[in-house]
């Protein structure tokens, strides 16, 4: 076979094959999970032979495609290295930050003008995506995630805030006997970690419930839209709170995780991560102070 394989076919294979997954490697890449199918397709066709193995809403890696991957792996790491250090020092300091996206388009955008304010000479660039991160392939400087997976044993670590539930709706929703309960794939066990957190009885089997939604954001704001109650994490319904726009009647609670910053070095090695890392500890601290108990077990 003499046709060259396509590197852009070849860099949405590196990113799929990490995340095994083809709607995050869309989100990671900002692209639709059929150009990821796609590419992979092609990518398939020019080699004649399969490297995922799909089954059902999974994807796995076959043998050819474990041996691809250990070199794409290589390559783009080699490649993100070489281009970094082709690029002419920044006279600003820029960091690049890679958080969750309902804690992003919930907490952190709305503050991202506050950041500026506080420290303007440091430029933050944004990515949304959550789960495990290779920072030096994605050029991150720090990942802000839940502490709901395992990392590695590279990564510096620090403890932002711990997570906080409760239920949260339109008010008029909690006046019914029996709320819409709204659950979401990427926190199935969210009611049942409130209930047992909250000392509450199991879920009323009378409650009506919903298709889980596809992301935890999307549960929010659906309850923000008066289809039901969710169970809110109090940094990203606080602003709503505020406003009046949601209720939380039964307050927040820990459920035992916390939100985490993560980097490759050390935070008090580089003066901008570890400016970033003492205001997301104090702005997170600011946001949940009116909502919380720090006398609740």
């Amino acid at each position: 076979m003499n046709r060259s394989l396509p590197l852009n076919a070849l860099h949405v294979f590196d990113v799929a094959a990490n995340e095994l997954s083809f709607a995050r490697a869309a989100d990671r890449l900002f692209v639709t999970h059929g150009a990821v199918s796609r590419q992979i397709r092609t990518l398939e066709d020019a080699l004649g032979l399969p490297l995922f193995e799909r089954r059902n809403r999974a994807v796995f890696l076959t043998p050819a495609g474990e041996r691809l991957h250990a070199t794409t792996r290589q390559m783009f790491e080699q490649l993100a290295s070489t281009v970094a250090n082709l690029r002419p020092a920044s006279p600003s300091r820029t960091l690049v930050v890679s958080c969750e996206p309902t804690l992003a388009m919930r907490w952190l955008i709305p503050r991202l003008g506050a950041f500026g304010q506080s420290h303007p000479d440091i430029a933050l660039h944004l990515h949304s995506a959550g789960g495990p991160l290779d920072l030096a392939s994605a050029g991150v400087d720090v990942a802000i995630r839940r502490n709901d997976f395992f990392w590695g044993h590279t990564l510096v670590a620090e403890t932002l805030a711990e997570e906080w539930i409760g239920p949260v709706g339109l008010a008029s929703a909690f006046d019914l006997p029996h709320p819409t309960q709204l659950h979401t794939r990427t926190r199935p066990g969210a009611w049942q970690d409130w209930q047992r957190a909250a000392r509450q009885p199991a879920a009323n089997a009378s409650a009506p419930t919903t298709p889980p939604f596809e992301h935890f954001y999307l549960s929010l704001q659906a309850a923000g839209a008066g289809l039901g109650t969710a169970i809110g994490s109090v940094y990203m319904v606080s602003d709503e709170l505020n406003a009046g726009r949601l209720v939380a009647p039964h307050g927040f609670v820990r459920d035992g995780s916390a939100y985490v910053a993560l980097a490759r070095e050390p935070f008090d090695t580089n003066p901008a991560c570890a400016a970033l890392l003492q205001w997301l500890r104090t702005a997170l601290a600011e946001s949940a102070a009116t909502w919380i108990s720090h006398d609740t077990r």
